[in-house]
């Protein structure tokens, strides 16, 4: 069942964005060859705390930290370890936090020092699909459209698109109807309603569609040991149209990045 948000109740939600957005703008400041992931959980957890809110991770499903950190043929689900970060990885976060009875939960990948052309190449097509998704995400359209959308585009440059990991409906629990695949057929799925808070997070991987578990129960690898990518945003559906309540902008200007990627997606410009 679908729960549509009041717009008080989308604001709590782009809250938690928020922190979620912050969150990953400090990570980006933070993140280089010889860090730890394990380094940067533990100032994600502090830094969430500051902000009034709890991870959303933590304890999950007996998940044991408050980053998924997946770096390299690693999909998503990592768990942060001692192991230092190198030049050339590129690492997805995954980051919820939790406040005023609402999640915000998105994900970046990041490049680590000097990366291969051809890396830049799939975070860079993967990034882009995410808002040929979102723009699918509007009234009068269903749950596959925007697969559809992420599917064609990604697939068009000869990447594989993940079908057993999806986006999903937010709200004040993490998991919430409908599910969001990165894949499907134009006029299928759950027709969107107004009110509608999604998450929708393209997982791609260079290679081959397919993927494997390690034996820890969480982490998921690509199946051929190329590199995937993931990128996410919280999305609410107002006035039939798609609102983007997180950023990346925060992650940008750590970075020195200038776009106006989102700027279609907000009906206030954001002031950081």
């Amino acid at each position: 069942m679908i729960i549509q948000k009041t717009r008080e109740q989308i604001e709590l939600m782009r809250e938690s964005a928020l922190i979620v957005s912050k969150t990953l703008g400090m990570i980006a400041s933070e993140i280089k060859p010889g860090v730890t992931t394990l380094y940067l959980d533990k100032l994600a957890e502090e830094f969430i705390r500051d902000h009034g809110a709890v991870p959303s991770f933590l304890g999950l499903y007996g998940f044991p930290n408050t980053l998924c950190m997946s770096p390299n043929a690693q999909v998503v689900h990592g768990i942060p370890n001692d192991k230092p970060l190198e030049s050339g990885d590129v690492i997805s976060v995954d980051c919820g936090a939790f406040k005023n009875g609402f999640h915000g939960d998105h994900a970046y990948s990041f490049e680590i020092g000097e990366v291969a052309e051809e890396t830049k190449r799939l975070l860079q097509i993967t990034k882009e699909s995410l808002y040929v998704g979102i723009r699918e995400f509007k009234a009068g359209n269903r749950v596959e459209d925007v697969g559809n959308a992420i599917q064609k585009y990604t697939e068009s440059h000869g990447y594989g698109v993940v079908r057993e990991l999806v986006g999903h409906g937010l709200g004040q629990k993490m998991h919430e109807d409908p599910e969001m695949p990165n894949y499907g057929k134009r006029g299928r799925g759950k027709l969107f309603v107004e009110g509608m808070v999604v998450a929708i997070e393209p997982m791609i991987n260079m290679g081959t569609r397919n993927i494997k578990q390690l034996k820890d129960g969480w982490t998921i690898l690509t199946a051929d040991g190329k590199p995937s990518a993931h990128f996410e945003h919280d999305v609410a559906l107002i006035d039939g149209k798609p609102e983007i309540l997180s950023t990346f902008a925060y992650i940008y200007k750590a970075l020195g990045i200038e776009s106006p990627e989102e700027d279609e997606f907000r009906k206030v410009p954001l002031v950081i």
